[in-house]
């Protein structure tokens, strides 16, 4: 959520801000509400000093033996009036509050422009592309009966996915190895969370109010939500909380499900691991002092990195231009692997600096030293990666001409001294 202060100051420079996203702000019904705003709570604090006065003036003539009854009267006016009038301007507060939470973060200095994922930049490219010689398949081929949709379909509905035997074992793995390399090297606490969250930590993270069709909705007593990603109840983990300076950073790295509806993707986008509703990641979320964030940004985004260069997983970086940027993210770089079966890079990682932005949703803040205001914290958080997308890249990377999968060094270890996998 943007700063409302900064909101009134200058709404027309946040709504040139924006235009790089291809948002075009309401300035409008803005102003409208927060003209409302104002004048009502001018109107308060008028109403409010008024009473104030008669009431003293009732004081003093209860003192000098006056009748007091026509100054009562008036006081008990003036607080029905008192309460018409905080009923509507929290009224107005609401509705204003309601429209900066559909309002998107701004997007850095440094974001490109651009309409769409054609016009993201690339940064640096990293690995070899396998040159086969012999027609290279897609990991659905590969797989073959080792990913079974049709069981998948019979028990859940399209695009799930079951994986059996050593495809299954190979996930198991990957996530394994990307936590160890993470906690060990990286420095990262992990944490087990919730994969059922309510309303309020949807919203501290900025997937509701606007994205609440995207989501899978869990019928109850109250609204709750199934993750869709670990983004979610990792950050608020600090929500509603005042950090000590010397806490931060906070590094926390998970392993959960993520569920998502996925209802705007067709294609070849919903052949096989691609796009699914249920997938795995091991997820990267950074807390970090305001002045560190930016860096932490490239910290983050080379240990994702790290998981692919020790997968020998070719790659490339890229960030995205403001038409590709997410709602909440003030800079997003993608890293995206390369798919033989696709014969395109493919995202597996977005590691984006929220800035203030959730920070100012969940108040989640840190105090510099023990005089001093507080100040919100900077959020981060990247994949470590997707599982299945890191999955289908192996098997498509690491394939052989008779069908078969030579496994990356690394994994050998987690899969129990097997080099190469048959199916």
């Amino acid at each position: 959520m943007l700063d409302p202060r900064r909101f009134r100051q200058d709404p027309e420079a946040i709504a040139e801000a924006l235009k790089i996203r291809g948002f075009e702000l309401d300035l409008a019904t803005y102003h409208d509400l927060e003209d409302a705003r104002h004048t009502l709570q001018t109107e308060l604090e008028t109403l409010q000093h008024e009473r104030n006065v008669k009431s003293k003036h009732i004081g003093v003539a209860k003192q000098q033996g006056e009748d007091i009854t026509p100054l009562v009267a008036e006081v008990g006016d003036l607080g029905s009036r008192l309460d018409a009038l905080r009923d509507k301007f929290q009224q107005i507060q609401e509705s204003l509050h309601d429209f900066l939470l559909h309002v998107p973060n701004l997007p850095d200095a440094s974001v490109p422009p651009g309409d769409s994922e054609e016009e993201n930049v690339e940064l640096r490219v990293w690995g070899k592309r396998p040159e086969f010689d012999f027609e290279p398949k897609d990991h659905v081929e590969l797989a073959g009966t080792s990913l079974d949709f049709e069981a998948s379909v019979r028990i859940s509905g399209s695009r799930f996915s079951v994986l059996k035997g050593n495809l299954a074992k190979l996930h198991r793995c990957l996530i394994q190895f990307m936590l160890d390399v993470h906690i060990e090297e990286h420095g990262y606490e992990e944490l087990y969370v919730p994969f059922i969250v309510n309303r309020e930590t949807m919203t501290a993270t900025g997937q509701l109010p606007k994205f609440e069709d995207d989501v899978f909705f869990v019928r109850g007593e109250i609204d709750r939500f199934l993750i869709p990603t670990a983004e979610v109840p990792i950050t608020n983990m600090v929500r509603d909380q005042i950090l000590d300076f010397s806490e931060l950073p906070l590094l926390y790295v998970s392993h959960t499900p993520c569920f998502r509806r996925e209802s705007g993707s067709h294609g070849k986008d919903t052949r096989g691991l691609i796009r699914v509703h249920q997938f795995e990641k091991v997820e990267l979320v950074h807390i970090t002092h305001p002045d560190a964030s930016w860096e932490a940004l490239e910290t983050l985004t080379r240990h994702a990195e790290t998981i692919l260069q020790r997968l020998g997983l070719p790659y490339r970086a890229v960030v995205l231009c403001g038409g590709d940027l997410g709602f909440a993210a003030a800079k997003t770089i993608d890293l995206e692997v390369w798919l033989p079966g696709f014969d395109r890079y493919r995202e597996v990682s977005s590691c984006s600096n929220f800035v203030d932005f959730q920070a100012r949703r969940a108040q989640a803040r840190f105090r510099p030293d023990p005089t001093a205001r507080t100040e919100l914290v900077h959020t981060l958080n990247g994949s470590g990666l997707a599982i299945g997308r890191t999955l289908l890249a192996i098997l498509e990377n690491y394939q052989r001409a008779d069908g078969t999968v030579q496994l990356p060094e690394v994994l050998i270890p987690y899969m129990g001294g097997v080099e190469v996998l048959q199916f």
